[in-house]
């Protein structure tokens, strides 16, 4: 591709506008910790949705080992997924059902509420941009008409006046809504994949809970 064709499309000032003004409302608006999570969001883009077909296949064999040899021995078992290794945990030092379950609910709730703030921070770039990309504009309007006896400064100060609105449009449709939409999508399929694997966590607490209940008495 020739770059020289772009040249006429870059101009720094309208690109202050813009990005770096964006950069700057996002940085006082929102707080550090979901910025550096947004941005960490982004490795996440290109992989599949989350599956918890494998997990539910593992809490089946836990339970199965659990039925054979009994629930202490699960402690020794390796686990990737942190829900079902603190689930497992909490059913091998004894919790019940209910407990297990609420644990299960608070922890698919937070992680939804994190995915959903850095997706919101890409809303609020695809919000931000065309507000500062016209700010761009109505600088270099004021700027061309100061100049109308000047035809070179007309030209430059309409270029950062059009080319303000394009960055903010850019910006907006394919940078920020692009991706914010994909990690919303992302954690919908996230938080209603793990909620699958409350079912079976659950009924392994019950299944075990009177063996405890047993030992205490």
């Amino acid at each position: 591709m020739n770059l020289s064709l772009l040249a006429p499309y870059a101009d720094p000032l309208a690109a202050l506008f813009v990005i770096g003004g964006t950069i700057l409302t996002i940085a006082i608006r929102t707080p550090h910790a979901d910025i550096g999570r947004a941005v960490r969001a982004l490795v996440t883009l290109p992989r599949r949705p989350f599956s918890a077909d494998a997990g539910i296949e593992q809490i089946a064999a836990l339970a199965r080992i659990a039925r054979r040899h009994g629930v202490l021995t699960l402690d020794r078992s390796q686990i990737a997924d942190p829900d079902i290794a603190q689930a497992i945990a909490a059913i091998v030092d004894g919790a019940g059902p209910d407990a297990v379950g609420e644990a299960l609910s608070h922890r698919n709730a937070a992680r939804a509420e994190r995915h959903l703030a850095a997706a919101d921070m890409w809303a609020a770039v695809a919000e931000l941009a065309p507000a500062l990309g016209m700010i761009g504009t109505l600088v270099g309007l004021v700027q061309m008409f100061m100049a109308m006896t000047d035809p070179t400064a007309i030209g430059k100060a309409m270029a950062v006046a059009l080319l303000s609105t394009l960055y903010g449009a850019i910006v907006a449709a394919l940078i920020g809504m692009p991706i914010a939409g994909r990690l919303r999508r992302m954690a919908r399929i996230e938080a209603f994949e793990r909620s699958r694997f409350e079912g079976p966590l659950v009924a392994l607490a019950r299944r075990e809970r009177p063996h405890f209940r047993e030992a205490a008495e």
